[in-house]
């Protein structure tokens, strides 16, 4: 290795503890030494502390003050256990994660225990790998929602336990069945020791806000026309009756949603009342989503799901459900019907283009939006009937569909549409190909800007909380605190 290619490797934290070391051992003072070099004590300060590199000339006549040679300031033996950790310290003081903090480097003093040190930097080093968790990069999003879905379907979408908490929460309440009004919600948070309060100025990033502290439960005051009230009210206490913290990695985050949602739903909807209505429809075969909605006064898609949590446990019946965007992307996804779904490599079905001769691409072109729309599709995994829905979001339409095998097509209304698809979505030239005379006249002419739902392209944000910006929630909670008097 030449003197130029040292220079460049060690970098200037390195030379300056060296330089340093080198001084003190031969009992010169830093006035001495910047005396002797021709330079000021504060630029010799600089260049020890590695705010400065010194150029090779000055490396030099360093060297030579210090009765060594330029190679014994460059590769010398390693420094000792007290100089790497001065210069681990004031490296990661220079980094992202204290900058994050809100921490200013400091001057790191003789006076500074070794032990204090090491403290420091363990801390430094668990705070890293906390961030690297948190921060899931697609891939492990897919991982997880593999994962979650694969348990969702050995329990077939059924979790006893968070059954058994509404129905305790219920209980508590004296609800006697039914919908579930506004009252009750408002109940249930009392009884869990909140009180509602509306404002008009709920960071954008949440859907409610609580107060832990003063036992205060926020929630925006411009629901949009077609929100559910209750369901955010619920929402925000099935996290509080969970007793989820905060998430400590994509899958535990992913996992905590969909309790919350699923906690949630059998609040709305709960198991002892709405499973004889479903055991009755099913014996008159008259089993219908939106029969099921406007019984309990809840959306389709909370209709939907809620039906695949009881379905195969109650009625013996397997299902599948999809949620697709109306650019074709699958945003959502259950089965336990055997329903081929497409994948990608690890499994995931989330982000996946949907076949567009599937009932949940093609009720996008039907114009009755009133009526539900229903549709047999044969597959290669054999033939299905599905009932799909479009609703707007947010994002755009989605459509929301559930669906079953054929044999289990007789306990549903609707079983006797006339509408039948064929798809073939294992097969390339099924639909993500275009047919052949039209891929020759157009693949080369050309070149579509591709719109994507924005949540198929978000991995999980660093924070406390997910996705939320806690500056906005902070000052929200500090505007909106009851004051209390001085004592």
């Amino acid at each position: 290795m030449t003197t130029l290619d040292a220079v460049e490797e060690a970098d200037a934290l390195t030379i300056g503890r060296r330089i340093r070391k080198l001084r003190t051992e031969r009992r010169m003072t830093l006035e001495e030494l910047a005396a002797a070099i021709g330079r000021a004590p504060s630029q010799v300060s600089m260049f020890e502390t590695g705010k400065r590199e010194p150029k090779l000339t000055l490396l030099r006549t360093i060297a030579r003050v210090l009765g060594t040679t330029l190679d014994g300031i460059l590769e010398s033996e390693p420094l000792d256990e007290r100089s790497t950790m001065e210069i681990a310290l004031e490296r990661a003081m220079r980094g992202q994660t204290f900058q994050a903090l809100g921490l200013s480097p400091f001057r790191i003093p003789k006076s500074l225990p070794t032990e204090a040190l090491a403290a420091m930097l363990a801390l430094h080093g668990e705070i890293e790998r906390l961030r690297d968790e948190r921060a899931a990069t697609p891939e492990e999003a897919r991982r997880a929602n593999v994962e979650l879905r694969h348990l969702m379907r050995r329990q077939d979408n059924h979790f006893p336990d968070l059954e058994r908490k509404a129905a305790e929460i219920l209980a508590a309440v004296g609800h006697p069945g039914g919908p579930l009004t506004q009252r009750t919600a408002s109940e249930i948070a009392a009884h869990l020791g909140f009180t509602l309060h509306y404002a008009p100025d709920l960071p954008q990033t949440t859907r409610s806000v609580a107060d832990l502290a003063n036992g205060r439960l926020y929630l925006s005051s411009r629901i949009p026309a077609k929100g559910d009230a209750r369901t955010a009210v619920l929402q925000a206490l099935s996290s509080r009756i969970l007793g989820h913290g905060e998430p400590r990695s994509y899958a535990e985050f992913l996992r905590q949603r969909v309790e919350t949602n699923y906690l949630t739903g059998a609040l709305l909807m709960p198991e002892a009342h709405v499973v004889p209505v479903l055991r009755d429809a099913k014996s008159r075969r008259a089993v219908s989503i939106e029969d099921l909605r406007d019984a309990y006064s809840v959306s389709y898609e909370t209709a939907a799901h809620r039906f695949t949590n009881l379905a195969t446990r109650h009625l013996d019946i397997p299902v599948h459900f999809l949620k697709v965007h109306e650019s074709g992307t699958i945003t959502k996804a259950y089965e336990n019907d055997d329903v081929n779904f497409p994948t990608d490599r690890l499994g995931a079905i989330e982000g996946q283009m949907c076949c567009r001769r599937w009932t949940s691409r093609v009720v996008f072109d039907v114009e009755d939006r009133f009526n539900p729309y229903y549709q047999y599709t044969d597959t290669g995994n054999g033939t299905y009937w599905c009932t799909a829905r479009v609703e707007p979001s947010s994002e755009g339409l989605h459509s929301v569909s559930v669906g079953v095998r054929f044999d289990d097509t007789k306990w549903f209304v609707g079983r006797d549409t006339p509408h039948r698809g064929v798809s073939k979505h294992s097969v390339e030239t099924c639909c993500r190909r275009a047919p052949a005379e039209l891929e020759e006249r157009w693949r080369e002419n050309s070149w579509p800007n591709v719109r994507t739902p924005r949540t198929l392209l978000a991995t999980l944000p660093t924070g406390a909380f997910p996705g939320v910006d806690t500056t906005d929630v902070y000052e929200f909670l500090e505007a909106h605190a009851p004051r209390h008097p001085l004592v």
